[in-house]
């Protein structure tokens, strides 16, 4: 096992399950060859030969082990049944309670489980329950922000709450370089969770036009502008474009219902509408408007400067957090 690794894994690196479909098996594996902890994003919707498909293209591209995330607030259990019998490494829960007998299940089927909570309470039902480790998301994430306080004192709190139990803490929100790893793994944590980093790569299926705004823009900001009917009560951070500034104070009884199609997209196969306000993230296939579709980013996304391949990422971050240590905390 190399440096920092959890899991199994060689690094305690996680490319997060970017939605809706952003991570495919392009971005996994490559992440996964690099000896870091790729995720595939599972649909919104039951389709459970695609989440097999996708699993079993991404095996090949790569013999390395790697996961899937499932969001619980969506239709997902025909969806479980076949990550579970595709038995894949590490399966990541999102917005919604787990289970005990979830936890078992995937654990007979030799899957580990990590789910992602934003409060202490959240870590000690999920730790109560027997889950592997702990993704730990802060304010400052991108994307559906599931709590409100900030990583800094999150990630210590509910390090201190696991004690002494081989639950590792993986810290996420707003980590893009090797100084947000050594920051968290200072803070207690044993990995990081990658999500705006790893949508700025070469194998990310986000849409070019994304991909070069999350180059250029550093601002973001934490709204609910985006799906308000679709996920009601699922804030988001955002990339303070021009479309969002224009919008952000859209009157709380406005949602995309009664918005016009600015847009069409192949999303896990499955071609659809994008309205206005939607929060439907573009990527390689959408057509349209797409300077005025919501795009999500971490509050890191000033730091990112260039597109990379998922691999040079990983290694990156891992040989200057290497090198940091060495020179600057070893003899301090």
């Amino acid at each position: 096992m190399g440096w920092k690794g959890i899991l199994g894994f060689d690094y305690g690196i996680m490319q997060a399950p970017l939605g809706p479909d952003i991570s495919g098996p392009e971005l996994v594996a490559a992440v996964a060859n690099a000896g870091a902890i790729g995720l595939l994003r599972a649909p919104d919707w039951e389709c459970p030969e695609y989440v097999r498909e996708m699993i079993r293209k991404t095996r090949t591209l790569t013999d390395k082990p790697f996961g899937i995330g499932v969001v619980l607030a969506f239709p997902h259990e025909q969806n479980l049944k076949a990550i579970l019998e595709e038995k894949v490494d590490v399966l990541q829960l999102y917005w919604g309670e787990a289970s005990e007998e979830l936890v078992r299940r995937a654990h007979d089927a030799g899957v580990k489980v990590v789910p992602q909570v934003g409060s202490i309470e959240a870590a000690k039902r999920a730790v109560d329950i027997g889950v592997d480790a702990i993704i730990v998301q802060g304010r400052e994430a991108g994307g559906h922000v599931i709590g409100q306080e900030g990583l800094i004192a999150l990630v210590p709190s509910i390090v201190d709450l696991i004690g002494e139990r081989d639950i590792p803490v993986v810290a996420a929100g707003g980590i893009v370089d090797a100084r947000g790893y050594v920051a968290a793994l200072a803070l207690g944590a044993r990995g990081v969770c990658l999500g705006t980093r790893f949508l700025a790569t070469v194998e990310s299926y986000a849409h070019p036009v994304y991909k070069r705004k999350l180059v250029e823009y550093s601002k973001t900001e934490h709204t609910n502008v985006f799906g308000r009917a679709r996920w009601p009560g699922a804030p988001q951070r955002v990339l303070l474009t021009p479309f969002f500034s224009d919008w952000r104070s859209l009157p709380e009884n406005e949602d995309e219902t009664n918005q016009p199609v600015i847009g069409r997209s192949t999303i896990h196969g499955v071609e659809k509408e994008v309205k206005r306000f939607a929060g439907t993230v573009p990527n390689k296939t959408t057509t349209g408007d797409i300077e005025s579709m919501g795009m999500y980013a971490g509050q890191g996304v000033g730091l990112i400067k260039e597109i990379l391949p998922a691999g040079e990422v990983v290694k990156m971050i891992v040989g200057e957090a290497q090198l940091l240590i060495q020179q600057k905390f070893q003899d301090a």
